[in-house]
């Protein structure tokens, strides 16, 4: 491939002239400018944008790792880093890595190459103690919260969260309150799983580990949980449901299985996606956009720090 030292060669000039017309210096006369554009036609010449960046210590690039594009959960979370990153004028590099630590570490592993500036973490199967390794390489923010440290963290704080929702399902009469998650590993769901029991021994409820769903990501697996929660004897009267796709399948299942919503069962989804709005679903709103721009923010700036955003909880007709 053509370098600057060939291209100097046939225009009969200096690298550093080279260098000059490349990048639009002022100070180069007009024949030697004329002389090296057209050796730079001659050769079809085109910069190495990996040694420009290489020489500059930045990339313009952000590694982003997400199990998953199509959930909308994660879909709202990367609208908000795209749109940050946009106005910092950085691209974004995915690893969908369905929960793969092994693609988890590729990513950490482009952090310790210098072939992207930061990573943002919205879900993860690895250790903290492996992320911490690579610490050294670049800035990594995740969406949990990290208590000291030097990671960076925009998180929902999921404890006080289900535990407001399990008590606000309480002083509305429910006492045999079950939840759907995703997975039941992870900080996330651990908290929330705490918050449930903590509040059934606040409350001197019964346990029923049998009301406690997982794997539960989409419309499909709601027609799921409504099938197996039928056949309980006796059956929750109340679910929480971590996903508001979730919470509309088992809607509308109930809508055709003629179960009376709230009255048979109440539903509380999360998210407060377009769908809750639409089949008047009971939910908590998690603004993921605003989540999404605040760890580029994190990222960018490499500031430490653990930021809380505030969820709410929007009363509609499931409850």
């Amino acid at each position: 491939m053509t370098n600057i030292r060939d291209l100097a060669k046939m225009a009969g000039v200096s690298v550093t002239t080279v260098s000059r017309v490349l990048n639009n210096h002022p100070y180069v006369s007009e024949e030697k400018k004329n002389a090296v554009l057209k050796a730079v036609k001659a050769t079809r010449y085109h910069k190495n944008i990996n040694a420009v960046h290489l020489s500059k210590g930045k990339t313009k690039l952000i590694g982003v790792v997400l199990p998953f594009t199509d959930h909308p959960y994660f879909a709202l979370l990367l609208k908000g880093i795209a749109k940050q990153a946009l106005e910092y004028n950085h691209k974004l590099l995915l690893f969908q890595t369905d929960y793969m630590e092994s693609r988890e570490t590729e990513a950490l592993q482009m952090l310790q190459q210098k072939q992207i500036d930061g990573l943002i973490i919205c879900s993860r199967a690895c250790s903290m103690r492996k992320i911490e390794e690579y610490l050294p390489f670049g800035p990594i923010a995740l969406c949990e919260c990290v208590k000291g440290g030097e990671i960076s963290s925009t998180y929902i704080d999921h404890y006080k969260i289900f535990m407001d929702a399990l008590e606000f399902l309480y002083r509305i009469g429910h006492t045999k309150i079950g939840y759907c998650i995703g997975r039941k590993s992870g900080t996330n769901s651990r908290n929330r799983d705490k918050a449930y029991w903590d509040f059934h021994e606040k409350y001197h409820l019964p346990h029923h580990p049998e009301y406690i769903f997982d794997q539960c990501y989409d419309y499909e697996d709601g027609e799921r949980v409504l099938s197996r929660v039928k056949e309980m004897d006796p059956p929750p009267s109340a679910l929480l449901v971590t996903s508001d796709q979730v919470a509309a399948g088992i809607v509308i299942s109930c809508n055709k299985q003629q179960i009376s919503i709230p009255d048979d069962l109440a539903i509380i989804g999360f998210d407060n996606e377009p769908i809750a709005g639409m089949l008047n679903i009971t939910t908590i709103d998690i603004p993921l956009v605003e989540m999404g721009r605040n760890l580029v923010h994190q990222v960018l700036t490499k500031e430490i720090k653990n930021k809380e955003i505030s969820a709410t909880l929007i009363e509609r007709g499931t409850v």
